[in-house]
Order: structure tokens, then C-alpha cells, then sequence
């Protein structure tokens, strides 16, 4: 559980800096344009800060932590959302300098597939505890 606890408030610090750093960045920079930067604080913040204190919740409540691939399923959750962040951060600096790789935005979509993929997976494991 405070595995569950300690990857929430680390999410909770990249987003907050995240949103820090799409501030700076843009402002530094005098960018005016449009970037997927200014989307990056809020998916870090809710696809890991509060996915994660959620996650904790159920654990208390429903010991969902003790299923048997929990330990699978919380590796392949946060691979996806590293490449998410990954491909996004990557993508929002590339377009700040008017350029872009056509690639890009197809390796965020793998992130969000493979999260959407934890979702499922976490939702079977939650089913079996409530059983």
C-alpha cells in the first residue's frame, strides 16, 4: 500500500512541475501558440496523482493490492503513462520549435491504449475482490 501512496505524491510532483514548466517554457520562449504541453499537467495529475490515490482507496477497501497480477498490472499502468507522458512532452517541445514527427502522437496513443488496457485489467482484478 505504500508503494500505491509513494507513486501517487510522485505523480503529484511531476504534474505540479509539469504545469510549472509549460508556464516557464512558453513564457521564456514567447511562445503563443498551441502545444500539447498545456494538456501534459492535467493528464500527469489525474491519470497518476488521483488514478493512483483511488487505486490506494480500493486497496484499503477492497485489499485489491493482494490480487495475484496486481504487481504485472501496476508495471504495464505505468509504462503507459510514462510513454504517454514521454511522447506528449517530447511532442509539445518539438511543435514550440514549429517542428513535429508525424510518429509522435502515434506512441502517445500506444500510452493511452495501453492505459486504457489497465483500466480494463484493474477492473477485472477489483471484480474478483469483490467476489
Amino acid at each position: 500500500m505504500k508503494k500505491l501512496y509513494y507513486t501517487s505524491f510522485f505523480y503529484a510532483v511531476l504534474g505540479l512541475i509539469a504545469g510549472v514548466f509549460y508556464r516557464e517554457i512558453t513564457k521564456h520562449s514567447d511562445f503563443s501558440g498551441s502545444t500539447v504541453l498545456v494538456a501534459l499537467h492535467t493528464h500527469i495529475l489525474i491519470l497518476g496523482f488521483f488514478f493512483f490515490l483511488i487505486v490506494l482507496i480500493l486497496g484499503k477497501l477492497f485489499q485489491i493490492h493482494e490480487a495475484k497480477s496486481f504487481g504485472a498490472w501496476y508495471i504495464v499502468y505505468n509504462i503507459g503513462l510514462l510513454i504517454t507522458i514521454g511522447a506528449m512532452t517530447s511532442r509539445g517541445m518539438l511543435q514550440m520549435k514549429e517542428q513535429d514527427i508525424s510518429f509522435l502522437p502515434h506512441i502517445a496513443g500506444l500510452g493511452h491504449a495501453i492505459l486504457g488496457a489497465g483500466f480494463i485489467w484493474l477492473l477485472i482484478l477489483l471484480g474478483k475482490r469483490i467476489k
